[in-house]
């Protein structure tokens, strides 16, 4: 429950800018095309941090590693409520931000929580962040509404509040062996071992998809609606009911239980693709174009 509480804090943070950053990329920017590639840049960026993790930690105990993504999600916050084009570096320093806390949280959960618990700890983490990721997105639409700065004073206070979390659960204590840390290879040290295993590899492309997917619809659903004069609040509004499936995490773990996880990675992959496919056709028409991302998204939730 203490993994599960930090995690509702990581959930208002980037629940939401989740809808905040694509408007005002696009603001900044005036071009879908440039936004993509500042996504693609700055996606770039956040997987070779991701990828650094492993030997900063060697240098600086894992808990002020945790404590630098915080500080990260604060510099956001500054250019954020500096505005205009500065915006892309405040989106720089939050995909930063995220993958310090994401491969420390996970190294954490790792440590700390039995393999047999992992799929209670998603389900409650779900459930806990359900508040941040549902009522997130149409909240920062709306802030931006009253100033271009007010999300991101939002989100530096609940970065404050999770890393005050974090120290006063005690999670921080929770650490691997310096031993452990020195004997450890670079996760690129496993590339081979890794795609020896089908089953891991599948497992990986599944998460890949899914968060292409996640991503796509995200960045591109608001400033869909904005091109289409639907509005800016409607990306906001449609990823907060997408989010709303975080509540049902339990009700999917139950329904998975009783099936299989096979038949739920079919069940979401298929009737999300297949909406997918109907809003591409179904672009000339706005509203039903959104209805279908809508649901085809909920699918990725499962």
């Amino acid at each position: 429950r203490a993994f599960a509480f930090i995690s509702a804090f990581d959930a208002v943070v980037r629940g939401t800018m989740l809808s905040v950053y694509p408007l005002l990329m696009y603001r900044a920017w005036g071009d879908a095309a440039v936004v993509s590639l500042w996504y693609f840049g700055i996606g770039l960026a956040s997987l070779l941090t991701a990828l650094s993790i492993p030997w900063l930690v060697r240098q600086v105990p894992r808990r002020r590693v945790y404590a630098m993504g915080v500080g990260f999600y604060l510099l956001a916050a500054v250019f954020g409520v500096v505005g205009g084009r500065a915006t892309t570096l405040a989106l720089l320093c939050h995909a930063v931000a995220a993958a310090h806390i994401f491969v420390c949280f996970n190294a954490y959960v790792l440590d700390s929580i039995p393999k047999t618990d992992f799929g209670r700890l998603e389900s409650l983490r779900l459930l806990y962040g359900g508040i941040g990721w549902t009522v997130g997105p149409v909240l920062g639409v709306w802030l931006l509404r009253l100033w271009h700065g007010a999300p991101f004073v939002l989100v530096a206070l609940a970065a404050l509040t999770m890393l005050a979390a974090f120290w006063w659960t005690g999670v921080s204590g929770n650490r691997v062996s310096a031993t452990g840390l020195q004997r450890s290879p670079h996760p690129l040290a496993y590339l081979g071992r890794f795609l020896a295993q089908r089953r891991l590899v599948a497992g990986w492309l599944f998460a890949l998809l899914r968060s292409c997917g996640w991503w796509v619809f995200v960045v591109y659903v608001g400033i869909y609606a904005v091109q289409k004069g639907l509005g800016d609040q409607v990306g906001g509004t449609v990823t907060s009911l997408v989010s709303v499936g975080a509540f049902f995490a339990p009700l999917m773990l139950r329904w998975m239980q009783r099936h299989s996880v096979r038949h739920a990675v079919r069940t979401g992959f298929r009737m999300s693709g297949l909406l997918f496919l109907a809003a591409a056709l179904a672009s000339p028409w706005p509203w039903l174009a959104v209805a279908l991302m809508l649901l085809g998204a909920c699918y990725l939730v499962l």
